[in-house]
């Protein structure tokens, strides 16, 4: 049963390579959550607006790392912006990817 889960999220990756290049930090929980906390420097773009942003993702020209509360919608959204060509990884929640930049 964690396998299944394991899978859905992706293998454990260092990301402290991709902080240093300086990725941006995608939060894409609701605004409601993220207004509720989150981590500085990050941005807020809900799952379900990340189709409407893929342009304005790309420009960024930058590595991504998506969060979300547990990190199973940051796995959907590192999964979508890598089928649209653009450098991202799942940081799992949101304190763990802050973690990544203290």
């Amino acid at each position: 049963m964690f396998g299944i889960f394991k899978n859905l999220l992706g293998p454990k990756q260092d990301l402290s390579e991709v902080v240093a290049q300086g990725a941006i930090i995608l939060d894409v929980r609701t605004v409601g959550e993220f207004q509720q906390g989150h981590g500085k420097p990050s941005k807020n773009i809900p799952l379900d607006k990340l189709g409407q942003n893929i342009e304005k993702i790309k420009k960024w020209d930058k590595p991504v790392i998506t969060c979300c509360a547990s990190g199973m919608r940051s796995a959907s959204a590192a999964s979508t912006l890598k089928s649209h060509g653009i450098e991202a990884y799942n940081g799992g929640s949101w304190q763990a990817a802050h973690a990544l930049v203290r």
